[in-house]
């Protein structure tokens, strides 16, 4: 999950000094010599802190920190004009509260315009830097199956963020030697590691063989390592710290075994349940107007039940009652027993479609949170009867059930909502990291991006 942090850490910081020059500079502009007075004021100091904490908060809202996302300087600029839009509106309330906060009309709409302009300027020297200046790790892929080519397809996607380069694949079959995989394709034969690596100065061989044993040739390859340095590491490894997943396909248990992680000590586990239940009173006083204007508009358009309560498998595979708002007719299941939801489901009402945008209909579950059923961060609790069929088709299902459920969670901020096994397989993949790398921190960063999906309602269902 942090791997190449630095990279985002550069680039915030290098966009947090422009915003500030845009509001220093714009000052000088409009106020001409009086500027550096103002700035330098206690107050003056505070209005441009918060012009620049808004516009970085709504940067990140506007997903201009995810820099595999962005298309192209159309879409940059697009993304940089709904966060300007969006600090103006921040600010506009926040003056309306606070009068004395309020900074000179001519100066910000200067400060938006100038950052604009910096921003893009910067996106693209930062962009050319990474390319051709910053280290990159030049990957060769042993192996052309479902997962060498699932990871080279993310690596490919993800590029500029991570600062990648797959130099090619290798694959035991000379005949393939230059059949394209995804681009580029097969360089040579397993023989050919040693050469390959000096050739193009290749940083870590990813091994991909569902089995390796007697296929590599180990005594060469060792040669390589001890007089080049260059990393062998298997692709579950690479898979893991490049996409903050675990790949479940071919996924040996040895892996998981011998793998770093998957501590849970007692302190951490007594710390994240202190951190839930400190969360769940807080959520629950704050949001019970909110719950109980909800229950009084669904009783006036419905006589259905408020709360609907249905079975979960929690920690360790016990069942237990999770309590949501009903967003679906009461008879929803009559005719089809348990079903996944589906996109536009024609079950939900229109009261409960707005609600699950919204994500309100998961505010009861704070009393599981409460109760210790489920915890504020783990994976999605599913039905026994999902459960039983996933874990008997998927490798490995059964083990997000050795830490509690969550009411948010990795997958759930990471994948958008999905009603299919390919889909459980995706979210599994995820869960996994997450178990593997559970921490107060990971919990926090996990709080902070359900945050802005709630904001940007994404993985509505």
């Amino acid at each position: 999950m942090f791997k190449r942090a630095w990279r985002w850490a550069v680039l915030v910081a290098g966009e947090t000094v422009l915003l500030v020059t845009a509001v220093v500079v714009s000052s000088y502009i409009y106020l001409g010599p009086l500027a550096w007075d103002a700035l330098t004021a206690s107050s003056g100091m505070l209005r441009a802190t918060l012009i620049v904490f808004v516009c970085q908060v709504s940067l990140h809202y506007s997903d201009l920190y995810d820099l595999g996302g962005i298309a192209d300087t159309r879409d940059l600029v697009t993304r940089l004009l709904r966060a300007i839009g969006a600090t103006s509106l921040i600010l506009g309330f926040a003056y309306l509260i606070f009068p004395s906060w309020i900074i000179e009309r001519g100066v910000f709409l200067l400060s938006a315009a100038l950052a604009i302009l910096l921003v893009v300027a910067w996106r693209r020297a930062f962009e050319v830097l990474a390319r051709r200046v910053a280290p990159r790790e030049r990957l060769l892929l042993v192996g052309t199956g479902p997962g060498a080519v699932t990871l080279a397809r993310e690596l490919f996607q993800r590029r500029l963020e991570l600062g990648v380069d797959i130099v090619g694949f290798v694959d035991p079959d000379p005949a393939r030697i230059g059949t394209p995989v995804i681009n580029p394709g097969v360089i040579g034969t397993i023989d050919d590691i040693p050469a390959l690596v000096s050739r193009y100065d290749v940083d870590r061989v990813v091994v991909s063989l569902s089995d390796q044993r007697g296929k590599l040739p180990m005594e060469r390859l060792l040669d390589v390592r001890m007089r080049t340095g260059v990393l062998f590491d298997h692709l579950a490894s690479v898979y893991e710290e490049y996409t903050g997943k675990i790949a479940v396909e071919n996924l040996r248990p040895s892996w998981l075994v011998f793998s770093t992680g998957f501590r849970k000590t007692r302190m951490l586990m007594a710390a994240k349940r202190a951190f839930d239940v400190m969360t769940a009173l807080v959520g629950l006083v704050v949001s019970a107007p909110l719950m109980l204007a909800i229950a009084a508009i669904m009783k006036t358009s419905s006589r259905d039940p408020v709360l609907y309560h249905q079975e979960r498998v929690g920690l360790n595979g016990r069942v237990f009652t999770v309590h949501k708002f009903r967003t679906m007719r009461q008879d929803a299941e009559a005719g089809t027993g348990p079903v996944w939801s589906r996109p536009d489901d024609s079950r939900v009402t229109p009261l409960g479609g707005l609600m699950r945008k919204a994500r309100l209909d998961e505010l009861p579950q704070l009393w599981n949170v409460l109760r210790g059923d489920m915890s504020l961060v783990g994976p999605r609790p599913e039905r026994p009867s999902f459960v039983e069929q996933l874990t008997t088709s998927i490798p490995f299902y059964g083990q997000r059930h050795v830490i509690k459920p969550g009411l948010t969670g990795w997958a759930q901020v990471r994948y958008t909502y999905g009603a299919s096994v390919e889909d459980a397989i995706e979210k599994l993949q995820y869960d996994l990291y997450y178990i593997k790398n559970v921490s107060l921190l990971f919990d926090f960063v996990i709080a902070l991006e359900t945050i802005k999906t709630v904001v940007l309602r994404r993985g509505a269902r």
